[in-house]
């Protein structure tokens, strides 16, 4: 019965020690090599291509949000001045957003058919619970491929600000 206890008590010792020193220093997961692909959720790209348009990129494109719910402006508010003092029209590419800087660009994809479009910010908002941009109509029909809905999923990328 002491040999027993002894092998018992010896292996459950390698175990434990074993555990300690063969552990991962980070968990893997497709996040982790995600991040490690982009350099901490930036881009190094000097171009994008936009609806088949090549775009020089200043600066790396830095990943803002993902999956995110996008709406766009009512035409009554055509014509009103914004809160950065500009008068908002919603024939240009332009968006509101409730803390991105007013002059940041912004790179808008839609996840269902992967069409993108670059908007200025230039105005606060959306005040909609679970929106988080409001982008011209010009913009939001451009991305859409149902143009009778009112709202999109989209990733948003910030180029420049």
């Amino acid at each position: 019965m002491k040999i027993y206890s002894f092998t018992l008590t010896f292996f459950l010792l390698l175990i434990s020690i074993s555990s300690f020193t063969c552990k991962q220093k980070e968990p893997f997961s497709s996040k982790t090599i995600f991040l490690d692909t982009i350099k901490k959720d930036i881009v190094l790209l000097d171009t994008i291509v936009v609806n088949s348009v090549i775009v020089e990129t200043p600066t790396p494109i830095v990943f803002y949000k993902e999956k995110v719910h996008a709406s766009y402006y009512h035409d009554k508010f055509n014509g009103k001045k914004t809160a950065s003092g500009s008068i908002f029209n919603n024939s240009e590419y332009t968006a509101a957003h409730k803390k991105i800087p007013f002059g940041t660009q912004v790179l808008v994809t839609n996840i269902a058919n992967n069409k993108t479009v670059i908007v200025t910010i230039t105005d606060r908002g959306p005040f909609t619970k679970g929106r988080e941009i409001d982008l011209s109509k010009t913009a939001f029909m451009e991305l859409s491929e149902q143009k009778k809905l009112g709202f999109l999923t989209v990733n948003l990328q910030i180029i420049k600000e």
